[in-house]
């Protein structure tokens, strides 16, 4: 019998009856309240009048008035630079402890994002209430008595000065409450491997030894490191090693694409569960299992804004235009597609995230990713967003019964004018051109303005097949291997021309 299993659940199924219904729209508010309070002490708060805008009595109006929208270059060449010149109280009270590294996807340098005490806390918070919400998945008893294997970055944080720098997997891993411990795996020793190849190779290692049973971490890299443990121990699949994995919690990009990769490596079904964690924050997750759509943490350090997608608002450099209008959570709509402005418990205010999402479900303030402003494809008016790419994709691979995990495109022009140029990550010989007319009539069908420039100055798509491993090694090249590492999308036309060369390179 599974007393500590059924203990376990029977506490989660009780507590989340105790917290009862919320209110996103009103504990937004409270935040937003609260965050204004917290630093209006702060040089930021000060600077744009906090006080006074506490003052008002339609604080959420005021504020926007008040604060412009700030991206990662923009608040870091004004503000966030002064914490690294041993200045305090700059847009947060004090100074943080630690700053999350990410160059995201297609930036060249590293970002450091300011995590302070309060958004660890916020990070445990949240995912405390993403386990509370299991109890509306119908996992079994003895699933909480089995161990999470979780795959992000390196623990082994970097010092400097009198802070650490990571990505926030590894910093929100190495911050995991002691009761926990117990279930984490791969541990802490392991988990402070900086080499994702030798960290995984030791998980390869230590997997007979572990009853996993959930998985966290992007799906590229979750794949990568089944087929190692799969290969290391000449397995048919994970579960003749792990036979109790029921659960996936994805997270940081869609999932569709690689459901079928990574469903072929599996002995059974596993719950997917998709989560949104950011290096800004813990943005959303999956609470139910009757939508794939995540929601929103409304009241937990994150005031989030909502700007109409409109392709004019959206500058070059991939930034937010100052007169783009921005809504609140009692403001929007269902299915229109939004670009995500967050203010944070860790100093972040009116901050371009770069995400794009829609409402599934207003009430429940429940979400889908569509894709990344800088991965907006309009060159000649086409207006693909990441969602409407993936569709395509998920329709190939349906298609022609192929698994095509990685993808990227450019909007290439050629000597003839432009044309959609693919390059799809499959070992797979399928004929390039009938894969190429398939996503031509797939994106006719399911996009207007793509149709219309089809008629115009696009001419057509192009398809090259390669090996996922491509894809990997790129990454690799870049020194963007593992954690929290996704692939570009869609490329500009100069580093399209770097991974082309690349590519080359690598046949």
């Amino acid at each position: 019998m599974n007393i500590i299993g059924n203990f376990i659940k029977g506490v989660i199924n009780v507590t989340d009856k105790i917290t009862g219904d919320d209110n996103p729209i009103e504990e937004q508010k409270e935040v937003l309240i609260s965050l204004l309070k917290s630093a209006k002490g702060t040089s930021f708060g000060k600077a744009y009048g906090f006080d006074s805008i506490l003052e008002n009595e339609d604080i959420q109006t005021s504020f926007k008035h008040a604060v412009p929208y700030f991206d990662y270059n923009e608040i870091n060449n004004k503000w966030w630079h002064k914490l690294h010149e041993d200045q305090t109280d700059v847009t947060w009270p004090g100074s943080p402890d630690y700053f999350a590294l990410s160059s995201g996807t297609t930036g060249k340098t590293s970002k450091r994002i300011p995590v302070t005490d309060e958004m660890i806390d916020a990070i445990r918070q949240a995912g405390i209430k993403q386990v509370l919400a299991l109890s509306n998945f119908d996992l079994p008893a003895d699933f909480f008595e089995t161990g999470i294997l979780m795959l992000g970055s390196s623990t082994d944080l970097i010092e400097n000065g009198d802070h650490l720098e990571g990505e926030i997997s590894g910093i929100s891993a190495s911050n995991i409450p002691s009761w926990f411990s117990g279930y984490y795996k791969p541990g802490r020793e392991i988990a402070k491997i900086e080499d994702w190849d030798q960290r995984v190779a030791k998980i390869a290692e230590k997997a007979p030894d572990w009853d996993i049973g959930a998985l966290s971490g992007i799906p590229s890299w979750i794949e990568l490191m089944l087929k190692e443990v799969i290969k290391k121990h000449n397995l048919n699949n994970i579960h003749d090693i792990w036979p109790n994995l029921q659960v996936y919690t994805s997270g940081g990009v869609a999932f569709g694409p690689y459901e079928k990769s990574f469903n072929a490596l599996m002995g059974k079904p596993v719950t997917v569960i998709d989560t949104y964690l950011a290096s800004e924050g813990f943005i959303a997750f999956q609470s139910r299992p009757e939508t794939d759509a995540m929601k929103l943490v409304t009241d937990n350090g994150i005031y989030f804004e909502f700007v109409p997608f409109n392709p004019h608002y959206i500058l070059e450099d991939g930034s937010l235009s100052q007169d783009a209008t921005s809504l609140s959570l009692s403001e929007v709509e269902k299915g229109q597609n939004y670009v995500l402005i967050i203010s944070t418990v860790s100093g972040a205010w009116r901050y371009l995230i770069g995400d794009t999402i829609e409402f599934t479900d207003v009430e429940r303030a429940e979400i889908k990713i569509t894709g990344r402003t800088k991965f907006f494809l309009n060159t000649v008016g086409s207006q693909l967003s990441v969602n409407k790419l993936d569709d395509a994709l998920q329709d190939i691979m349906e298609t022609f019964d192929i698994e095509i995990p990685e993808y990227t495109l450019c909007a290439k022009k050629y000597e003839d004018g432009f044309y959609h140029t693919w390059y799809l990550g499959t070992a797979s010989k399928q004929d390039p051109e009938e894969v190429a007319q398939k996503l031509d009539e797939s994106l006719k069908t399911a996009n207007k303005n793509y149709k219309i420039a089809r008629s115009k100055a696009l001419k057509g798509v192009k398809v090259f097949m390669v090996d996922p491993n491509v894809f990997y090694n790129w990454n690799d090249a870049n020194k963007k291997k593992g954690g929290q590492v996704k692939m570009e999308r869609v490329m500009k036309e100069q580093k399209f021309a770097e991974w082309e060369d690349f590519v080359e390179k690598q046949s």
